[in-house]
């Protein structure tokens, strides 16, 4: 009977030590003001449960070169990058998107800092939290620079052909008949996915992001890169995207890479199967002309994605009628008529974040709670991926050449106020 006599003995003591612990801890975390979001993240082994998928989806925020190192920014200086992690950290963000790319300058890829950098911030956020995701671009553009980036050995390798000293070729990446060939300007073209070469280029680029600690990619517009892999089903995409996933499986950080890009037709797929793990487009304001720069979301209007993102089985081997996707806030520039409403590519002549950077700060928490209720009443499939930080056009000097949506302080004088509404956001009160 008294055999455990000092068990029992001891057990309330023990207790109220657990408990003066756990106490500590929260009081910690209370103290901290930061508070893991619930949930759950877990991928391996190249596959994501849709429940995981739409955690992440539902995390999301657009943080424009945020893990790209000083000195390699494609849209101009980004000052205040601490408070860009702790307003990351505040929030509870999962999934950081557009993190760390180059449009165009394509020499910046041979510089191993580069990398190094990204990595490196890749590395402090994941010390935080090891299941946050960011998020790589590989955008439909290349330019005369990518003749100055040597082809690895490994890419030789890779697409069965003999290793040879040199480097990249642009005009091997160009569509024999001249399609959008210098589209964005002299010596700067949409590359053509069924060309090797670029198949080449992708994968390069893919990998190099995967050994930093990347484990999404966003490949931009891909039909447009597949101006004629159209004609055969999308078989280059179909292609490079297995060997990136191969590699992935064996390298990446949870041996899993989530490929999206804009879909203009609701998304890629071939014999029942999705090309894509997730879908993503702009949001699409459009301009309500009786009300000076006030917008609304639409169905029916242009190519908006709502309730037209293609089915069937994901990557991951599961199947839906319709594949879960991101809005985003797009950047493209200004019009030459700022200001008109009656400018289709163009909300109030402005590209869509730059339109959303230009309101008072009153209307921006407005139209966010709006369009991020709109968007999941309308169709469930989609999530609106919150503004964190993207170069905008046409906004006054003094903001500087980024909407940030972080609250304005010494720490980021130049924040437009966003982060406390889409923290309410994510945590529910909405």
């Amino acid at each position: 009977m008294f055999k455990n006599f000092t068990y029992w003995a001891v057990l309330p003591a023990l207790l109220i030590v657990l408990s003066s612990a756990c106490s500590l801890s929260y009081r910690k975390a209370q103290k901290s003001g930061i508070e893991q979001p619930r949930g759950n993240y877990d991928l391996s082994k190249g596959r994501i449960s849709r429940n995981v998928l739409e955690n992440y989806l539902s995390r999301s925020v657009t943080m424009a070169e945020f893990a790209t190192g000083e000195g390699f920014y494609t849209d101009g200086p980004y000052p205040y990058k601490e408070d860009d992690i702790r307003m990351l950290k505040n929030t509870g963000a999962k999934f950081i998107g557009r993190s760390v790319y180059s449009w165009g300058s394509e020499q910046r890829f041979n510089d191993p800092s580069f990398w190094n950098k990204a990595a490196d911030l890749i590395a402090r956020m994941h010390a935080f939290d090891k299941e946050m995701i960011f998020q790589a671009c590989i955008f439909e553009i290349i330019t005369l620079k990518v003749n100055e980036v040597a082809v690895p050995a490994w890419v030789f390798k890779e697409f069965g052909l003999a290793a040879e000293k040199r480097n990249f070729d642009y005009a091997a990446m160009l569509n024999k008949e001249g399609k959008l060939v210098d589209h964005w300007s002299k010596g700067s073209s949409v590359p053509d996915i069924s060309r090797l070469e670029t198949r080449m280029w992708v994968y390069f680029l893919a990998r190099n992001y995967l050994d930093i600690g990347v484990e999404a990619i966003h490949f931009g517009q891909v039909e447009l890169i597949g101006m004629e892999d159209y004609k055969t089903g999308f078989s280059s995409w179909w292609s490079v995207l297995s060997r990136i996933r191969k590699y992935a499986l064996a390298h990446a950080r949870r041996g899993t890479v989530l490929c999206d890009a804009h879909v203009p037709h609701g998304g890629i797929e071939k014999d029942g199967k999705l090309l894509l793990d997730f879908h993503s487009f702009p949001l699409r304001p459009k301009a309500i002309v009786s009300e000076p720069q006030q917008t609304e979301l639409r169905l029916d209007y242009m190519d908006v994605i709502y309730r037209k993102s293609k089915g069937g089985i994901s990557p991951s081997g599961w199947k839906c009628e319709s594949l879960p996707y991101l809005v985003e806030f797009d950047n493209y520039g200004i019009s030459r008529q700022p200001g008109d409403p009656g400018q289709e590519w163009f909300v109030w002549g402005y590209d869509e974040i730059s339109w959303y950077a230009l309101q008072p700060e009153a209307y921006r928490n407005q139209w966010l709670r709006y369009a991020w209720n709109w968007v999941r009443e309308q169709d469930p499939n989609g999530f609106v991926q919150m503004p964190g930080s993207r170069v905008v056009t046409g906004v006054p000097a003094e903001k500087g050449r980024r909407y940030r949506a972080n609250t304005n302080s010494p720490h980021c004088p130049l924040g437009y106020g966003q982060e406390k509404v889409i923290k309410e956001i994510w945590e529910g009160r909405k």
